[in-house]
């Protein structure tokens, strides 16, 4: 695939080769260290930034520091879902669920009052007393 760096007046132009891979990442490209090579790049990470010669000048090539926190915020949000949903599948696969049966005895009837209880009467005439 041809890539390119530059503007028309200074570019510079390689033919590069990709490997694809079939994952959820957040990267759309990673050059490594053969690639800088190919085009004598030379990445400053601190400054973020990337200069290679080009055949009028140099060539730069860079970012800012809120697009790159901006770039980390989402990166960051994207491996959070990666990780939770694959949690959630291998809980899903480690939890049997339960039916309930609503045919058997309920636990109302399976109550037992663990001390004695007292009958008390009440007066539907008083009005201090609650029904």
């Amino acid at each position: 695939m041809p890539i390119m760096f530059g503007d028309r007046t200074n570019f510079r132009s390689e033919v590069l080769t990709f490997e694809v891979v079939d994952f959820p990442g957040s990267y759309h490209t990673i050059l490594g260290r053969p690639r800088y090579t190919k085009f004598m790049a030379i990445p400053n990470y601190t400054y973020l930034k990337m200069k290679m010669p080009g055949p009028n000048d140099i060539i730069t090539i860079g970012s800012t520091f809120s697009h790159t926190y901006m770039c980390d915020h989402e990166h960051y949000e994207l491996a959070t879902t990666i990780i939770n949903s694959i949690e959630l599948l291998e809980l899903k696969n480690s939890v049997t669920l339960a039916v309930l049966d609503y045919n058997g005895p309920t636990s109302l009837s399976a109550f037992h009052p663990t001390e004695e209880t007292k009958a008390v009467e009440i007066d539907p005439t008083d009005p201090t007393e609650r029904s």
